[in-house]
């Protein structure tokens, strides 16, 4: 369960709504509608960040979807505990329609998971199909939340922060090194990805730290 969901007056889950204060407010000149969570590494975060800002984005009126673009080692369906036997993939490869696929996690956020493991990954997440799918998701949603797979390990990020609105990089406190950061940085700003901010991910709590930070680029 996450943390926003298990223990919603917590330290964390104030810091997430704090987050979602932030990218509202960092949001006015440019609406941020369609948004990339990434890392650098596997293994720091990215996924529970994911899954806890869509539940915070979903917390008031907002109608809020959650995506798993990480089809190379898809989680989002395991955390939430929910199927996927169809997704995203079967949603670019024309085989599913949105309403076939699109899990109803409460009244405000719905999850898309990734579905079956395609062998171009890649490929279809830089189609225009893929840009077709944000484009109508617009219409219907406050939020897209998108997770995507680590800067450093594949492309798959960076082709999705070229389509999307911002982007946020999921940092793990005392696991991920600073050159691991300044490269991924530097990577997403090669393609001139919008980077929103820096999110530092399981701070320990008991040093009076927020578990999760949000910082400006």
């Amino acid at each position: 369960m996450f943390i926003f969901e298990k223990s919603p007056k917590s330290v964390a889950a104030e810091a997430y709504r704090a987050l979602k204060t932030n990218i509202q407010y960092s949001s006015f000149d440019k609406e941020y509608k369609t948004i990339v969570i990434t890392s650098s590494n596997p293994g720091e975060g990215k996924s529970t960040t994911a899954g806890n800002l869509a539940l915070t984005l979903a917390e008031g009126e907002a109608k809020v979807l959650l995506v798993d673009c990480d089809m190379r080692k898809p989680s989002v369906h395991k955390n939430f505990r929910i199927t996927n036997t169809y997704g995203i993939s079967d949603i670019l490869l024309q085989k599913k329609k949105v309403t076939e696929v699109a899990y109803s996690y409460n009244k405000n956020l719905s999850i898309i998971t990734a579905g079956k493991v395609p062998p171009n990954p890649a490929e279809m997440l830089a189609s225009k199909a893929m840009t077709a799918f944000l484009k109508e998701m617009k219409d219907h949603f406050d939020y897209i939340v998108l997770d995507t797979p680590p800067v450093q390990a594949v492309a798959d990020a960076q082709i999705l922060s070229t389509k999307t609105d911002g982007t946020l990089v999921v940092v793990r406190a005392g696991v991920t090194k600073k050159d691991e950061v300044k490269n991924t940085i530097n990577t997403l700003n090669k393609i001139n990805a919008n980077i929103i901010g820096t999110i530092l991910h399981a701070v320990d709590n008991t040093r009076n730290k927020y578990q999760y930070y949000y910082g400006n680029e």
